[in-house]
């Protein structure tokens, strides 16, 4: 077999969505828009279930968990992309590139993880309601978020070691905004078949494992629902969890879709588009769902400013 020459490359090029000046203009004001959103939406978030005593509960302290997710998750990607648009630059170095994939990979997976703990908080109230505060004790809080940490870490850790072994024969092009794993093992010159076994094997372990528990989850709150006699009590039982099945249904479905469409179509273009939705649409809407339907959050809130 002839041998091919593999270069350690120094830098790869994000090519984002478009070259025309004028959209770059309109993109950088439309992500730094959402960028700044986010971040201050879940920042309130946060400082509201620190200030407000009444929201130091198993509940708010996963949500105030998952804001700080958002954050660094939305953090890995948009900043880059908007240093790239504002210095007309596509470029982001290897070192650079191999560093944001184990970010975005570990804050994705953090996501996946959290949702998964808050289903399951939820399935303990509602299920299990007279046993909530001897279940859901601040210990078992602390150690099932611990663990999804390291969890989260030892895959990204991984996933890192497996894109640094990949090897490429010229000037990598990547289709998109960010350093995304699949998109770099498709541009790969060496054999990728170890890289996509693992890929697929993580993302069925670590993606349906959570979304398996969560639907689990809910299954039980639903049969439990039901069984309530009176409508208020339905009503109340199921506005407790109404927020999370919202953030649940947006996130898994944005990434299932982007995932999927990729699969089929195998447009990167439109892929690199629709992952906007999972990696910044999403994580910015969060805080509005928290907000808008939970009176506790915004009494936290109106408090906060007040003071």
């Amino acid at each position: 077999m002839a041998s091919r020459n593999y270069t350690r490359i120094s830098e790869f090029l994000l090519l984002g969505f478009s070259e025309d000046p004028e959209v770059q203009l309109l993109m950088y004001g439309i992500f730094f828009s959402m960028y700044l959103v986010t971040v201050f939406g879940n920042l309130l978030i946060i400082l509201a279930t620190i200030v407000d005593p009444q929201l130091h509960t198993p509940m708010y302290f996963f949500l105030s968990n998952l804001s700080l997710v958002d954050i660094c998750f939305t953090s890995t990607t948009i900043p880059k992309m908007l240093v790239n648009i504002q210095t007309h630059s596509k470029a982001i170095a290897y070192k650079s590139c191999i560093i944001q994939i184990y970010f975005f990979v570990l804050f994705v997976v953090l996501d996946n993880f959290l949702l998964a703990v808050m289903a399951y908080d939820r399935f303990v109230a509602i299920c299990h309601p007279l046993h909530y505060t001897v279940i859901m004790k601040p210990q078992l809080c602390w150690l099932l978020v611990l663990v999804s940490w390291i969890t989260s870490a030892l895959n990204s850790l991984l996933q890192s070691f497996m894109v640094l072994h990949l090897s490429f024969c010229t000037e990598v092009k990547i289709p998109h905004f960010f350093c995304e794993p699949n998109q770099l093992a498709h541009l790969a010159c060496s054999d990728t078949l170890l890289n996509n076994v693992m890929m697929n094997f993580t993302a069925g372990l670590l993606g349906v494992g959570p979304l398996t528990g969560i639907l689990y989850s809910y299954s039980k709150i639903v049969s439990s629902i039901q069984a309530i006699s009176s409508a208020q009590g339905k009503y109340k039982a199921f506005s407790t969890c109404a927020s999370h099945l919202s953030v649940v249904s947006l996130f898994y479905s944005t990434l299932l879709g982007v995932y999927l469409s990729s699969a089929i179509s195998q447009n990167s273009h439109s892929s690199s588009t629709a992952s906007v939705m999972y990696t910044v649409v999403t994580p910015m809407l969060n805080p509005f769902i928290y907000s808008l339907r939970n009176k506790d959050i915004k009494r936290a809130l109106k408090t906060l400013f007040e003071k």
